[in-house]
């Protein structure tokens, strides 16, 4: 299939070429079609698998192609996203896919002025790009008008919930026009997601392209196992193994990715950190300089692991791992992209045992337990749940993947076997900015 048979008028294609696409993935191929027929659709898709153009490209189409501009300076398009990033990144893919058309839009988001985003409502913009908590922000001051919606796409619909903003969305909806089209996407359909669609949308057209919870085939996962006080050394001594390779490590807090950040730096390694609490100029510029390779290592709390666009990441290394056994999912989506292969590194203490048998659980399979020479841990990493042994290996195996053939260091894999645990802390992050 090719992205001239979805329907798509040529100044889009023209832009889809320029972007350097020629074939749609699997989500762009179902979606695109059903939404230019103008259904509702309620689409279940990963990170990674080309949402935001099969969004982005029928919003285009059917607003500025087929139907042309009424000189309205209010809003006909509304998509929101969860984080500053993730809406910066679905403007930037809006307009470069809007290149030849006459299109005028913004993102508005936390952690930037007020002013200049009001400017820009003010002067009237087509498509607007916006995260919950700010939009809400200039609802409160009369600066944002959601009456000309004519179509409404709610971004990785899940996440925005578990970051509690359903109270947002609904107060939203109660501005935006009745008679719309509105797109859902999701990685999963759970029952908070269906209900939000119940709500407010009109018989959708459901799409699924990849299993709930479900991994790319091309990633490698590998559990280190290692003591609590020594996870710095290791984490160092995987960096320096190769100090080019372009590596996303994650850390729990925001204390932990600057002070994460320092030691590396400390090493020679060039690193930069993200998180919540930067200011949005210095998230912008640590993302930059990560993806031109000015650094080769970014430390990040969790507000990464979804929405970022990081073309050939070989490398994800979880220095803590998630407490929320959903998050490990978002994490190593950054790598193992489009086909490519990717390897998702785990470096898990004792302490951390009930966190990753809830990752087993989720994914159903059991992760490569690999001692590293010099750092295995002095206290066994046990996973059966009443303090027994770990078992046996079962070679080749890894979630969603083949057997690598390649083991580091010389060493065979050894297999976590998932068994009772106490369920983890499901973590908050701020409703009013979407950050952690």
């Amino acid at each position: 299939m090719s992205f001239e048979s979805l329907g798509l008028a040529p100044a889009l294609l023209r832009a889809v070429s320029e972007q350097g696409y020629s074939t749609p993935t699997t989500i762009q191929s179902e979606a695109i079609p059903q939404a230019l027929a103008g259904h509702d659709l309620l689409a279940g898709a990963q990170t990674g698998t080309g949402k935001t153009a099969a969004f982005v490209l029928p919003l285009l189409q059917r607003l500025f192609v087929n139907k042309p501009n009424t000189g309205s300076r209010k809003p006909r398009a509304l998509i929101l996203a969860p984080t500053r990033e993730l809406a910066v990144q679905v403007h930037d893919s809006l307009r470069a896919y809007a290149k030849h058309l006459r299109v005028n839009s913004t993102a508005i988001y936390g952690g930037n002025a007020m002013r200049p985003q009001f400017d820009a409502l003010r002067r009237g913009v087509d498509v607007l790009v916006a995260t919950p908590g700010r939009l809400i922000d200039h609802m409160d001051r009369r600066t944002a008008d959601l009456s000309g919606i004519e179509m409404l796409v709610l971004d990785e619909a899940d996440r925005m919930l578990d970051m509690g903003f359903m109270p947002a969305i609904k107060r939203i909806l109660q501005e935006v026009p009745n008679q719309r089209q509105t797109l859902l996407f999701s990685a999963t359909f759970d029952a908070p997601i269906k209900q939000l669609a119940q709500q407010f949308m009109r018989n959708p057209v459901e799409i699924q392209v990849a299993a709930r919870n479900s991994v790319a085939e091309t990633v490698t996962h590998r559990v280190h196992p290692v003591d609590g006080a020594r996870k710095r050394d290791l984490l160092l001594h995987l960096l320096g193994e190769d100090s080019r390779r372009q590596t996303l490590v994650f850390s729990r807090t925001k204390h932990g990715a600057d002070r994460l950040c320092e030691q590396i730096e400390a090493a020679g390694i060039k690193a930069v950190a993200i998180h919540g609490n930067k200011t949005q100029g210095a998230r912008t510029r640590a993302l930059r300089d990560f993806k031109t390779g000015r650094a080769t290592v970014m430390v990040a709390t969790d507000v990464a692991a979804r929405g970022l666009d990081i073309d050939n990441l070989p490398v994800v290394i979880n220095y803590d791992l998630p407490m929320v056994a959903e998050d490990y999912i978002h994490r190593i989506g950054r790598t193992g992209r489009a086909g490519a292969e990717g390897l998702a590194l785990s470096l898990v203490s004792s302490a951390e045992a009930n966190l990753l048998r809830a990752i087993q659980r989720l994914l159903k399979t059991d992760l490569a337990l690999v001692d590293v020479p010099g750092f295995a841990p002095n206290r066994p990493l046990r996973l059966d749940g009443n303090g027994g042994a770990p078992g046996s290996a079962r070679p080749g195996a890894r979630p969603g993947g083949h057997a690598h053939p390649r083991r580091p260091h010389g060493q065979a894999p050894r297999r976590a076997h998932a068994g009772a645990g106490a369920k983890p802390y499901a973590g908050r992050s701020n409703p009013r900015t979407g950050t952690r």
